[in-house]
């Protein structure tokens, strides 16, 4: 017989255990860590151990992931608290960059504009291109064309970036997030809150603009 044959019958035959009990007792298998030999039932209690310290580590990282989320989730709502108070475009496109510098703690924000209501911005055909092609926030490493028009002399220095297409029946603008940090914003991150943040000011925004 092979190990899996053993393995086979075993599982076939659950009241071998219990027929043979003293045969089960009297074997005695090498310890998990090394030194000394156990038996089966000690090494049974071993497993749970492992088994259950596995879980309680799960546990802690889902409890700490909630955590984090639910401090996310109140940032998220005192910058749709504070849009809703803006008072003109302008006036949400600062509490954006405030909220975001501040709360989020995001080095740096720009925000760049192009709907016909909007005072005239200087985004680029590239970068209206760009925003327009985005499905989803894109992060990573690379910047975009007109990272120096956004971003001005801080330019150079910055190593992450995230974009988020501003969106109502069309694409009309663009807000950009950077840092020096290269891993502040990276390709395989979550962008959920991010595209709450998007729809939050593009609706704040239109309500202003769309009114103009």
């Amino acid at each position: 017989m092979n190990p899996n044959d053993v393995a086979a019958y075993l599982k076939e035959h659950p009241d071998f255990f219990e027929n043979y009990a003293d045969v089960v007792a009297d074997v005695m298998i090498p310890h998990p860590h090394g030194g000394r030999t156990i038996s089966i039932s000690e090494r049974q209690i071993l497993t749970l151990r492992e088994r259950a310290k596995q879980l309680e580590a799960k546990l802690g990282e889902l409890i700490q992931f909630g955590e984090e989320n639910d401090a996310i989730g109140e940032k998220v709502h005192r910058l749709a608290v504070a849009l809703l108070g803006a008072r003109s475009d302008q006036a949400v496109i600062d509490v954006a960059g405030y909220n975001l510098r501040e709360d989020f703690t995001v080095p740096h924000v720009a925000l760049t504009l192009w709907h016909p209501a909007a005072a005239a911005a200087a985004a680029s055909e590239a970068t209206r291109s760009f925003t327009a092609g985005l499905l989803h926030p894109h992060c990573g490493p690379q910047a975009m064309a007109d990272t120096a028009a956004l971003f001005g002399e801080a330019a150079p220095l910055l190593k992450s970036f995230a974009y988020v297409a501003l969106r109502g029946k069309e694409t009309f603008g663009l807000l950009a997030l950077a840092s020096e940090d290269a891993q502040r914003f990276y390709p395989e991150m979550g962008t959920l809150y991010l595209t709450r943040i998007g729809e939050l000011v593009a609706a704040g925004l239109l309500r202003h603009l769309e009114a103009a």
